[in-house]
Protein backbone atom coordinates (compact mmCIF):
# COMPACT_ATOMS: atom_id res chain seq x y z
CA UNK A 1 0.00 0.00 0.00
CA UNK A 2 1.32 3.77 -0.92
CA UNK A 3 2.59 5.58 1.67
CA UNK A 4 0.30 8.36 0.46
CA UNK A 5 -3.19 6.63 1.06
CA UNK A 6 -2.63 6.50 4.77
CA UNK A 7 -1.82 10.52 5.26
CA UNK A 8 -5.07 11.78 7.26
CA UNK A 9 -2.83 14.97 8.23
CA UNK A 10 -1.13 15.88 11.55
CA UNK A 11 -2.05 13.00 13.99
CA UNK A 12 -0.74 15.84 16.79
CA UNK A 13 -3.45 18.19 15.46
CA UNK A 14 -5.87 15.56 15.23
CA UNK A 15 -5.64 13.26 18.17
CA UNK A 16 -8.73 15.08 20.31
CA UNK A 17 -11.10 15.48 16.96
CA UNK A 18 -10.48 11.70 16.40
CA UNK A 19 -10.85 10.55 19.58
CA UNK A 20 -14.05 12.50 20.24
CA UNK A 21 -15.92 10.79 17.00
CA UNK A 22 -14.94 7.57 18.26
CA UNK A 23 -16.42 7.96 21.48
CA UNK A 24 -19.12 9.92 19.21
CA UNK A 25 -19.33 6.15 17.79
CA UNK A 26 -19.62 4.19 20.40
CA UNK A 27 -22.13 6.03 21.39
CA UNK A 28 -24.15 5.25 18.07
CA UNK A 29 -23.78 1.62 18.72
CA UNK A 30 -24.44 1.72 22.73
CA UNK A 31 -27.87 3.22 22.12
CA UNK A 32 -28.76 -0.15 19.70
CA UNK A 33 -28.69 -2.23 22.54
CA UNK A 34 -31.25 -0.28 24.69
CA UNK A 35 -34.02 -0.81 22.20
CA UNK A 36 -33.14 -4.71 22.90
CA UNK A 37 -35.17 -6.53 25.54
CA UNK A 38 -32.52 -8.53 27.68
CA UNK A 39 -34.76 -12.29 26.31
CA UNK A 40 -33.39 -11.20 22.95
CA UNK A 41 -30.17 -10.44 22.76
CA UNK A 42 -29.85 -14.05 22.10
CA UNK A 43 -32.22 -13.61 18.81
CA UNK A 44 -30.78 -14.08 15.61
CA UNK A 45 -33.62 -11.57 13.48
CA UNK A 46 -31.95 -12.07 9.93
CA UNK A 47 -30.72 -16.13 9.94
CA UNK A 48 -27.82 -14.81 7.28
CA UNK A 49 -26.43 -12.85 10.66
CA UNK A 50 -24.86 -13.58 13.30
CA UNK A 51 -26.76 -13.75 17.42
CA UNK A 52 -27.47 -9.89 18.74
CA UNK A 53 -24.95 -10.89 21.33
CA UNK A 54 -22.08 -11.06 18.59
CA UNK A 55 -22.81 -7.75 18.17
CA UNK A 56 -22.26 -6.35 21.82
CA UNK A 57 -18.65 -8.05 21.64
CA UNK A 58 -17.81 -7.34 18.31
CA UNK A 59 -17.06 -3.72 18.27
CA UNK A 60 -14.77 -3.49 21.05
CA UNK A 61 -13.45 -6.84 19.64
CA UNK A 62 -12.39 -5.37 16.35
CA UNK A 63 -11.08 -2.19 18.16
CA UNK A 64 -8.98 -4.33 20.31
CA UNK A 65 -7.60 -6.12 17.82
CA UNK A 66 -7.22 -3.12 15.54
CA UNK A 67 -5.90 -0.40 18.02
CA UNK A 68 -4.66 -1.80 20.97
CA UNK A 69 -2.96 -5.10 19.60
CA UNK A 70 -1.55 -3.97 16.04
CA UNK A 71 -1.43 -0.61 16.78
CA UNK A 72 -0.35 -0.22 20.05
CA UNK A 73 1.55 -2.70 21.05
CA UNK A 74 -1.04 -3.86 24.50
CA UNK A 75 -1.06 -7.04 25.50
CA UNK A 76 -4.16 -9.37 25.69
CA UNK A 77 -6.14 -9.56 28.88
CA UNK A 78 -8.93 -12.33 27.05
CA UNK A 79 -7.70 -14.07 24.03
CA UNK A 80 -10.64 -15.90 24.13
CA UNK A 81 -13.40 -13.08 23.47
CA UNK A 82 -10.90 -11.45 21.18
CA UNK A 83 -10.95 -14.27 18.90
CA UNK A 84 -14.58 -15.18 19.84
CA UNK A 85 -16.13 -11.84 18.59
CA UNK A 86 -13.40 -10.99 15.63
CA UNK A 87 -15.06 -13.14 13.58
CA UNK A 88 -16.85 -11.96 10.52
CA UNK A 89 -20.96 -11.05 9.66
CA UNK A 90 -21.38 -14.61 8.18
CA UNK A 91 -22.32 -17.01 11.12
CA UNK A 92 -20.49 -19.67 9.29
CA UNK A 93 -17.35 -18.51 9.92
CA UNK A 94 -16.77 -21.15 12.96
CA UNK A 95 -15.65 -20.66 16.59
CA UNK A 96 -18.70 -22.42 18.21
CA UNK A 97 -19.77 -26.22 18.08
CA UNK A 98 -23.33 -25.80 17.46
CA UNK A 99 -23.92 -21.84 17.78
CA UNK A 100 -26.93 -22.29 19.99
CA UNK A 101 -27.45 -19.20 22.73
CA UNK A 102 -25.70 -21.53 25.35
CA UNK A 103 -22.48 -21.09 23.40
CA UNK A 104 -22.36 -17.65 23.81
CA UNK A 105 -21.30 -15.58 27.29
CA UNK A 106 -23.38 -13.74 29.31
CA UNK A 107 -24.23 -10.24 28.92
CA UNK A 108 -22.44 -8.94 31.81
CA UNK A 109 -18.98 -11.28 30.99
CA UNK A 110 -19.31 -9.36 27.57
CA UNK A 111 -20.26 -5.85 29.39
CA UNK A 112 -17.12 -6.32 31.56
CA UNK A 113 -14.99 -6.85 28.35
CA UNK A 114 -16.05 -4.08 26.77
CA UNK A 115 -15.49 -1.34 29.30
CA UNK A 116 -11.60 -2.70 30.26
CA UNK A 117 -11.23 -2.74 26.46
CA UNK A 118 -12.14 1.10 26.02
CA UNK A 119 -10.66 1.94 29.17
CA UNK A 120 -7.25 0.20 27.94
CA UNK A 121 -7.18 1.67 24.34
CA UNK A 122 -8.20 5.20 25.95
CA UNK A 123 -5.44 5.33 28.47
CA UNK A 124 -2.94 4.14 25.51
CA UNK A 125 -4.04 6.52 22.97
CA UNK A 126 -3.76 9.15 25.31
CA UNK A 127 0.13 8.82 26.31
CA UNK A 128 0.82 7.55 22.51
CA UNK A 129 2.19 10.15 19.76
CA UNK A 130 1.13 7.34 16.86
CA UNK A 131 4.54 9.18 15.16
CA UNK A 132 6.31 6.23 13.96
CA UNK A 133 5.76 6.52 10.35
CA UNK A 134 7.66 3.08 9.85
CA UNK A 135 4.11 1.52 10.92
CA UNK A 136 1.29 2.33 8.46
CA UNK A 137 -1.30 1.31 10.20
CA UNK A 138 -0.12 4.09 13.66
CA UNK A 139 0.54 6.58 10.81
CA UNK A 140 -1.18 9.72 11.65
CA UNK A 141 -3.79 8.29 12.87
CA UNK A 142 -5.18 5.74 10.42
CA UNK A 143 -6.13 2.98 12.96
CA UNK A 144 -8.30 5.39 14.21
CA UNK A 145 -10.14 6.85 11.62
CA UNK A 146 -10.76 2.79 10.27
CA UNK A 147 -12.18 1.99 13.94
CA UNK A 148 -14.46 4.96 13.86
CA UNK A 149 -15.80 4.38 10.32
CA UNK A 150 -16.09 0.04 10.56
CA UNK A 151 -18.11 0.89 13.82
CA UNK A 152 -20.43 3.56 12.29
CA UNK A 153 -21.07 0.93 9.10
CA UNK A 154 -22.25 -1.46 11.98
CA UNK A 155 -24.40 1.32 13.73
CA UNK A 156 -25.96 0.98 10.19
CA UNK A 157 -26.31 -2.51 9.62
CA UNK A 158 -26.98 -3.22 13.02
CA UNK A 159 -30.25 -1.44 12.81
CA UNK A 160 -31.02 -3.29 9.69
CA UNK A 161 -31.16 -6.76 11.86
CA UNK A 162 -33.18 -4.66 14.86
CA UNK A 163 -36.00 -3.47 12.31
CA UNK A 164 -36.49 -7.15 11.89
CA UNK A 165 -36.83 -8.00 15.20
CA UNK A 166 -40.25 -8.40 16.22
CA UNK A 167 -41.53 -5.41 18.04
CA UNK A 168 -42.42 -7.15 21.54
CA UNK A 169 -39.21 -7.75 21.77
CA UNK A 170 -37.82 -4.18 21.76
CA UNK A 171 -38.55 -1.57 23.64
CA UNK A 172 -40.29 1.01 21.51
CA UNK A 173 -39.71 4.26 20.85
CA UNK A 174 -42.76 7.03 20.03
CA UNK A 175 -42.63 7.50 15.80
CA UNK A 176 -41.41 10.90 14.80
CA UNK A 177 -43.73 13.01 13.22
CA UNK A 178 -43.03 12.71 9.32
CA UNK A 179 -42.62 15.11 6.82
CA UNK A 180 -46.08 15.74 4.60
CA UNK A 181 -45.69 14.15 0.73
CA UNK A 182 -44.35 16.26 -1.80
CA UNK A 183 -46.02 17.39 -4.69
CA UNK A 184 -44.09 15.16 -7.30
CA UNK A 185 -44.61 13.75 -10.94
CA UNK A 186 -42.50 11.02 -11.63
CA UNK A 187 -39.96 11.69 -14.96
CA UNK A 188 -37.05 11.17 -16.41
CA UNK A 189 -34.29 13.36 -16.71
CA UNK A 190 -31.88 14.02 -19.57
CA UNK A 191 -28.08 13.43 -18.62
CA UNK A 192 -26.18 15.35 -21.23
CA UNK A 193 -22.52 13.33 -22.18
CA UNK A 194 -19.73 13.95 -19.81
CA UNK A 195 -17.14 12.82 -17.55
CA UNK A 196 -17.85 11.24 -13.91
CA UNK A 197 -14.74 11.12 -11.73
CA UNK A 198 -14.55 7.91 -9.48
CA UNK A 199 -12.51 7.07 -6.69
CA UNK A 200 -10.42 9.06 -4.34
CA UNK A 201 -6.70 10.28 -5.66
CA UNK A 202 -3.90 8.51 -3.47
CA UNK A 203 -2.57 12.55 -2.83
CA UNK A 204 -5.79 13.79 -2.18
CA UNK A 205 -4.61 15.89 0.59
CA UNK A 206 -5.24 13.36 3.49
CA UNK A 207 -8.95 12.62 3.15
CA UNK A 208 -9.65 9.32 4.32
CA UNK A 209 -10.70 6.51 2.10
CA UNK A 210 -11.09 2.55 2.26
CA UNK A 211 -8.97 0.46 -0.04
CA UNK A 212 -11.26 0.21 -2.89
CA UNK A 213 -12.11 3.96 -2.99
CA UNK A 214 -8.58 4.01 -4.59
CA UNK A 215 -7.58 5.09 -7.09
CA UNK A 216 -9.36 7.77 -8.67
CA UNK A 217 -10.16 7.92 -12.30
CA UNK A 218 -12.45 9.96 -14.79
CA UNK A 219 -14.75 7.65 -17.07
CA UNK A 220 -16.59 8.90 -19.87
CA UNK A 221 -20.49 8.29 -20.06
CA UNK A 222 -22.47 8.85 -22.90
CA UNK A 223 -26.28 10.53 -22.79
CA UNK A 224 -29.08 9.09 -20.75
CA UNK A 225 -31.78 9.69 -18.96
CA UNK A 226 -32.85 8.79 -15.11
CA UNK A 227 -35.49 8.92 -12.90
CA UNK A 228 -35.76 12.10 -11.39
CA UNK A 229 -37.21 10.40 -8.38
CA UNK A 230 -36.88 6.84 -6.39
CA UNK A 231 -39.70 4.52 -6.93
CA UNK A 232 -42.17 4.90 -4.42
CA UNK A 233 -44.77 2.23 -2.72
CA UNK A 234 -47.16 3.12 -4.70
CA UNK A 235 -45.22 2.59 -7.71
CA UNK A 236 -44.01 -0.71 -6.97
CA UNK A 237 -47.54 -1.56 -5.61
CA UNK A 238 -49.00 -1.20 -9.29
CA UNK A 239 -45.92 -4.04 -10.07
CA UNK A 240 -47.25 -6.85 -7.71
CA UNK A 241 -50.49 -6.17 -8.24
CA UNK A 242 -49.76 -6.88 -12.08
CA UNK A 243 -48.51 -9.99 -10.97
CA UNK A 244 -45.12 -9.14 -11.42
CA UNK A 245 -43.30 -11.71 -9.21
CA UNK A 246 -44.88 -14.35 -11.23
CA UNK A 247 -43.79 -13.21 -14.15
CA UNK A 248 -40.66 -15.23 -14.87
CA UNK A 249 -39.59 -13.49 -18.44
CA UNK A 250 -38.82 -9.74 -16.11
CA UNK A 251 -36.29 -11.98 -13.74
CA UNK A 252 -32.94 -13.33 -13.98
CA UNK A 253 -32.00 -16.96 -13.12
CA UNK A 254 -30.23 -16.30 -10.09
CA UNK A 255 -33.25 -13.52 -8.59
CA UNK A 256 -36.04 -16.06 -10.06
CA UNK A 257 -34.81 -18.93 -8.17
CA UNK A 258 -34.53 -16.98 -4.82
CA UNK A 259 -37.87 -15.78 -5.36
CA UNK A 260 -39.49 -19.31 -5.64
CA UNK A 261 -37.01 -21.28 -3.54
CA UNK A 262 -37.50 -18.58 -0.59
CA UNK A 263 -41.49 -17.56 -1.55
CA UNK A 264 -40.92 -14.06 -2.26
CA UNK A 265 -44.14 -12.01 -3.09
CA UNK A 266 -43.27 -8.80 -2.18
CA UNK A 267 -40.97 -6.33 -0.51
CA UNK A 268 -38.78 -7.64 3.41
CA UNK A 269 -40.42 -4.31 4.99
CA UNK A 270 -44.04 -5.07 4.20
CA UNK A 271 -46.63 -6.83 5.70
CA UNK A 272 -49.77 -8.05 4.11
CA UNK A 273 -52.85 -8.39 6.23
CA UNK A 274 -56.52 -8.93 5.86
CA UNK A 275 -55.66 -7.33 2.16
CA UNK A 276 -54.83 -4.38 3.35
CA UNK A 277 -50.67 -3.76 2.92
CA UNK A 278 -48.45 -2.27 5.68
CA UNK A 279 -45.14 -1.25 6.66
CA UNK A 280 -42.59 -2.22 8.84
CA UNK A 281 -40.35 0.65 10.79
CA UNK A 282 -38.47 0.33 13.32
CA UNK A 283 -40.92 0.75 16.44
CA UNK A 284 -44.21 0.34 14.30
CA UNK A 285 -46.76 -1.11 12.13
CA UNK A 286 -47.97 1.25 9.53
CA UNK A 287 -50.19 1.60 6.81
CA UNK A 288 -48.40 1.28 4.02
CA UNK A 289 -46.86 4.67 3.08
CA UNK A 290 -47.49 4.90 -0.68
CA UNK A 291 -44.98 8.12 -1.25
CA UNK A 292 -41.80 6.85 0.63
CA UNK A 293 -39.24 4.78 -1.56
CA UNK A 294 -39.74 1.22 -1.90
CA UNK A 295 -36.67 -0.84 -0.25
CA UNK A 296 -36.02 -3.96 -1.83
CA UNK A 297 -33.51 -6.22 -3.23
CA UNK A 298 -30.95 -5.78 -5.91
CA UNK A 299 -33.29 -8.72 -7.91
CA UNK A 300 -36.57 -7.24 -6.94
CA UNK A 301 -35.30 -3.71 -8.25
CA UNK A 302 -34.09 -4.78 -11.66
CA UNK A 303 -37.22 -7.35 -12.43
CA UNK A 304 -39.13 -4.04 -11.41
CA UNK A 305 -37.28 -1.96 -14.05
CA UNK A 306 -37.37 -4.74 -17.00
CA UNK A 307 -41.37 -4.24 -16.26
CA UNK A 308 -41.22 -0.56 -16.81
CA UNK A 309 -38.19 -1.32 -19.84
CA UNK A 310 -35.20 0.62 -17.74
CA UNK A 311 -32.59 -0.55 -15.92
CA UNK A 312 -30.56 0.21 -12.80
CA UNK A 313 -27.97 2.93 -13.43
CA UNK A 314 -24.18 2.04 -13.61
CA UNK A 315 -21.48 3.27 -10.79
CA UNK A 316 -20.76 5.62 -12.92
CA UNK A 317 -24.23 6.87 -14.64
CA UNK A 318 -24.90 7.23 -10.52
CA UNK A 319 -21.80 9.60 -10.26
CA UNK A 320 -22.92 11.88 -13.35
CA UNK A 321 -26.29 12.51 -12.21
CA UNK A 322 -25.45 13.12 -8.71
CA UNK A 323 -21.90 14.64 -9.14
CA UNK A 324 -21.88 16.29 -12.65
CA UNK A 325 -23.07 19.83 -13.83
CA UNK A 326 -24.51 21.46 -16.68
CA UNK A 327 -21.19 23.43 -16.99
CA UNK A 328 -18.64 20.72 -16.96
CA UNK A 329 -17.81 20.77 -13.42
CA UNK A 330 -18.16 18.16 -10.43
CA UNK A 331 -19.36 19.02 -7.05
CA UNK A 332 -19.11 16.91 -3.70
CA UNK A 333 -22.27 16.37 -3.40
CA UNK A 334 -25.36 16.49 -5.31
CA UNK A 335 -26.30 20.08 -3.72
CA UNK A 336 -22.64 21.29 -4.30
CA UNK A 337 -19.95 21.19 -2.02
CA UNK A 338 -21.16 22.05 1.45
CA UNK A 339 -21.29 19.54 3.97
CA UNK A 340 -23.90 17.41 4.61
CA UNK A 341 -26.73 19.00 6.76
CA UNK A 342 -30.29 18.21 7.15
CA UNK A 343 -31.72 20.25 5.19
CA UNK A 344 -30.17 18.33 2.45
CA UNK A 345 -31.16 14.69 2.95
CA UNK A 346 -32.26 12.27 5.22
CA UNK A 347 -28.93 10.79 6.50
CA UNK A 348 -26.91 10.91 9.55
CA UNK A 349 -28.78 9.38 12.05
CA UNK A 350 -31.57 11.55 11.69
CA UNK A 351 -34.42 9.09 11.54
CA UNK A 352 -34.91 5.61 11.87
CA UNK A 353 -37.25 5.44 8.80
CA UNK A 354 -37.48 7.03 5.12
CA UNK A 355 -39.06 10.00 4.54
CA UNK A 356 -41.74 10.68 1.80
CA UNK A 357 -40.07 11.00 -1.84
CA UNK A 358 -38.69 14.05 -3.11
CA UNK A 359 -39.11 15.68 0.97
CA UNK A 360 -35.96 17.25 0.53
CA UNK A 361 -35.16 19.33 -2.76
CA UNK A 362 -32.52 21.35 -1.44
CA UNK A 363 -30.71 18.34 -2.03
CA UNK A 364 -31.38 17.35 -5.73
CA UNK A 365 -28.09 17.23 -8.38
CA UNK A 366 -27.26 19.99 -10.36
CA UNK A 367 -29.26 18.20 -13.46
CA UNK A 368 -32.77 18.22 -11.11
CA UNK A 369 -32.10 14.65 -9.54
CA UNK A 370 -33.59 14.09 -6.16
CA UNK A 371 -32.02 12.05 -3.39
CA UNK A 372 -29.37 10.70 -4.52
CA UNK A 373 -27.94 11.08 -1.36
CA UNK A 374 -29.58 10.20 2.17
CA UNK A 375 -33.43 8.02 2.38
CA UNK A 376 -31.81 4.99 1.44
CA UNK A 377 -28.55 3.39 -0.56
CA UNK A 378 -29.30 3.20 -4.39
CA UNK A 379 -28.70 -0.09 -5.88
CA UNK A 380 -26.65 0.05 -9.21
CA UNK A 381 -26.06 -2.12 -12.08
CA UNK A 382 -22.45 -2.50 -11.51
CA UNK A 383 -20.76 -5.30 -10.28
CA UNK A 384 -18.33 -4.91 -6.77
CA UNK A 385 -14.60 -4.85 -8.45
CA UNK A 386 -11.58 -3.40 -8.05
CA UNK A 387 -9.93 0.18 -9.42
CA UNK A 388 -7.26 0.08 -11.37
CA UNK A 389 -4.23 0.20 -8.75
CA UNK A 390 -6.22 -1.21 -6.14
CA UNK A 391 -4.08 -1.97 -3.28
CA UNK A 392 -5.33 -3.92 -0.29
CA UNK A 393 -5.38 -2.76 3.19
CA UNK A 394 -2.27 -5.38 4.96
CA UNK A 395 -3.90 -5.12 7.61
CA UNK A 396 -7.43 -6.03 6.55
CA UNK A 397 -6.77 -7.46 3.47
CA UNK A 398 -9.94 -8.81 3.12
CA UNK A 399 -12.11 -6.04 3.56
CA UNK A 400 -13.30 -5.44 0.12
CA UNK A 401 -11.14 -8.05 -2.00
CA UNK A 402 -13.08 -10.99 -0.32
CA UNK A 403 -15.89 -9.22 -1.98
CA UNK A 404 -14.95 -9.33 -5.34
CA UNK A 405 -16.14 -12.29 -6.45
CA UNK A 406 -19.11 -11.14 -9.45
CA UNK A 407 -21.93 -11.70 -6.97
CA UNK A 408 -22.07 -8.39 -5.20
CA UNK A 409 -23.47 -4.79 -6.52
CA UNK A 410 -22.22 -1.39 -5.98
CA UNK A 411 -24.36 0.57 -3.78
CA UNK A 412 -24.45 4.70 -3.35
CA UNK A 413 -25.43 7.44 -1.59
CA UNK A 414 -26.47 6.68 1.80
CA UNK A 415 -29.58 5.90 3.86
CA UNK A 416 -31.00 7.71 7.19
CA UNK A 417 -28.42 5.30 9.11
CA UNK A 418 -25.65 6.54 7.34
CA UNK A 419 -22.79 8.92 8.95
CA UNK A 420 -22.25 11.70 7.55
CA UNK A 421 -18.77 10.66 7.26
CA UNK A 422 -19.94 8.23 4.76
CA UNK A 423 -21.91 9.97 2.20
CA UNK A 424 -18.23 11.32 0.52
CA UNK A 425 -18.63 10.70 -2.91
CA UNK A 426 -16.13 8.34 -3.43
CA UNK A 427 -17.37 5.94 -0.70
CA UNK A 428 -18.65 2.49 -2.15
CA UNK A 429 -21.12 -0.03 -0.60
CA UNK A 430 -22.07 -3.37 -1.68
CA UNK A 431 -24.57 -6.19 -0.86
CA UNK A 432 -25.49 -9.38 -2.42
CA UNK A 433 -28.05 -9.07 -4.98
CA UNK A 434 -30.92 -11.38 -3.73
CA UNK A 435 -30.25 -10.10 0.26
CA UNK A 436 -33.65 -7.98 0.97
CA UNK A 437 -32.81 -6.22 4.57
CA UNK A 438 -30.97 -3.13 3.20
CA UNK A 439 -31.98 0.40 3.24
CA UNK A 440 -31.65 0.58 -0.59
CA UNK A 441 -34.06 1.98 -2.50
CA UNK A 442 -33.50 2.91 -6.70
CA UNK A 443 -34.37 4.63 -9.54
CA UNK A 444 -34.28 3.72 -13.63
CA UNK A 445 -32.02 4.29 -16.28
CA UNK A 446 -32.77 4.50 -20.50
CA UNK A 447 -30.49 5.05 -22.90
CA UNK A 448 -31.07 8.22 -25.17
Amino acid sequence: MGETILKVGPYADNRQKLVARLKSARARTDELFQFVRPEALYDRPIPERHRIIFYLGHFEAFDWNLLGREALGLKSFHQQFDRLFAFGIDPTDGGLPSDQPADWPAKHEIDNYNARTRQTIDAAIERSSFADLNQPLSQNGLALQVAIEHRLMHAETLAYMLHQLPLERKFLETPRPMPAAAAITPRMIQIPAGIATLGLARDSGGEFGWDNEFDEHTVAVPEFAIDAYNVTNKEYLDFILSGGYDHRDIWDERGWEWRVKNGIYHPAFWVRRHEAWYQRTMFAEISLPLHWPVYVSHAEASAYLRWRGKALPTESQFHRAASGTPEGAERAFPWGDAAPDSHYGNFDFQSWDPVPVGAHPEGASAFGVADLVGNGWEWTSTPFAAFTGFQPFPFYSGYSADFFDGKHFVMKGGSARTAACMLRRSFRNWFQPNYPFIYAKFRGVAQV
